[in-house]
């Protein structure tokens, strides 16, 4: 089970992947370094992805998915 507070919500659309919203500096619809097929490698943890937030340069270690969320290996502080 994802803990809530360890996960993003994220989007597909036109084949790039979109946060709803930055956790750290609260952009809102932001365009993530991933494909689409990288995401789909997260699903089930077997691997690891370091992402790097293009609106505040801030990283975060993605370490699972599903459908609509990404989880992180850190609690995320919304703002």
């Amino acid at each position: 089970m994802i803990p809530f507070r360890n996960s993003l919500p994220y989007d597909i659309q036109m084949n790039d992947v979109y946060a709803t919203e930055c956790p750290f500096c609260g952009q809102a619809h932001v365009r993530l370094p991933l494909k689409p097929g990288e995401v789909a490698e997260l699903r089930g943890g077997s691997r690891k992805r370091a992402v790097v937030f293009p609106c505040c340069h801030e990283r975060l270690q993605l370490v699972d998915a599903d459908a609509d969320y990404l989880l992180a290996d850190r609690p995320l502080d919304r703002k």
